[in-house]
């Protein structure tokens, strides 16, 4: 008997030594359940759960369709679970229809997944309390010209796209901000995407003179380009965007060919002991699962402060699986998520854990 009251005692002194596990909060979590995206909702609760359950808190676990009948059914089962705050949302159309309400109740909402730059905006003007930890709008293209202007500027250097909106924007984005500071491509065309060999395009670029390309293009094209620029013995420094991570494509990709995307933070240094103790649990630390688990913990952390958690989460810094999360005046995060990364033996890798003389 003495030996079960001193264990409940100690047991209850180290619930009181955390003050979010003392709270006993629940947090919702808003993902898909059925469908082609349940899988990613799987990893969303998956991330959740287990930062929860370290905290000595608890998840609610709401549905999200992500079509037209998302409406603000899932803002009523958040405040029916007494939810203090509600992370996943992969989708905007659950997103965009909860907030009102959810504003209400002052009850801050964290996006794993949703990137629209108009809802944005129409938070921070109605005063949701909308946070975003997935990148920007802004963020692909903020990074490629922070990695041009860093590493380029006395390189000739081509932008070239595939014609598709995303690459033209991206493209076009990048060119004109690089074009305020006083760099100038040598050469900007759109080519022909989907095509077997891209020898008619390596050749116009060898003519030009340049020796790094930005590609707005997916993975099998920048892939076809690598190859055939190999073949001319033409030494080009090829650098794309987030498509890269794609499905692999026929042509496999050539070692240095370097991608602006979000990293494996299982692979990284904060994340690598979390995504350890979840294989020791049978969860596979990929996609969404480290993100969720970050949204949690960066909650959890700020309730622990005591005050009105959106002002808590919107003024705070914490150490979370991904790093340090915190946000800048728009609910952004203050820090770009997008990393350097480079093909290496069959994946991309973080630029910084590459040898330079690689």
């Amino acid at each position: 008997m003495k030996t079960t009251l001193l264990a409940s005692l100690l047991g209850a002194a180290v619930l009181a030594a955390s003050p979010a596990a003392a709270a006993g909060l629940v947090f919702a979590v808003v993902a898909p359940k059925d469908g082609p995206l349940a899988i990613l909702g799987e990893q969303v609760r998956n991330g959740a759960r287990f930062a929860a359950e370290a905290s000595g808190d608890t998840v609610a676990e709401i549905a999200e369709a992500c079509d037209e009948t998302d409406g603000d059914g899932i803002a009523k089962e958040i405040l029916a679970a007494n939810a203090v705050a509600a992370v996943g949302f992969l989708c905007t159309e659950g997103l965009s229809a909860s907030l009102p309400a959810l504003a209400e109740a002052d009850v801050p909402a964290i996006t794993l997944s949703v990137r629209s730059g108009i809802l944005m905006e129409d938070a921070l003007k109605k005063k949701w309390p909308l946070f975003r930890l997935a990148p920007g709008p802004r963020a692909e293209a903020d990074k490629a010209v922070e990695i041009i202007t860093r590493d380029w500027k006395s390189e000739p250097f081509a932008l070239i796209d595939d014609g598709t909106i995303h690459a033209r924007e991206l493209v076009e984005t990048v060119r004109l901000r690089l074009e305020e500071i006083g760099m100038k491509a040598t050469f900007v065309d759109t080519f022909r995407p989907a095509q077997e060999q891209q020898l008619t395009l390596v050749r116009r670029l060898a003519k030009t003179g340049v020796t790094h390309v930005f590609v707005g293009g997916d993975r099998t094209d920048v892939a076809v380009i690598a190859r055939d620029a190999k073949g001319e013995k033409l030494p080009l420094a090829l650098l794309g965007g987030e498509a890269l991570l794609g499905a692999d494509p026929l042509v496999p990709m050539t070692d240095g060919v370097k991608a602006i995307a979000l990293p494996d933070y299982g692979a990284l240094p904060d994340g690598r002991p979390v995504a350890a103790a979840m294989k020791q649990r049978g969860i596979v630390a990929e996609g969404y699962v480290l993100p969720a688990h970050a949204a949690v913990t960066a909650l959890a952390t700020a309730a622990a402060q005591g005050g009105d958690l959106t002002e808590r989460l919107a003024g705070g810094s914490f150490a979370t699986a991904v790093g340090t999360v915190a946000f800048d005046a728009d609910r952004e995060l203050a820090e770009n998520p997008y990393h350097l990364l480079v093909w290496r033996s069959g994946a991309f890798v973080p630029a910084e854990t590459v040898p330079e003389s690689e």
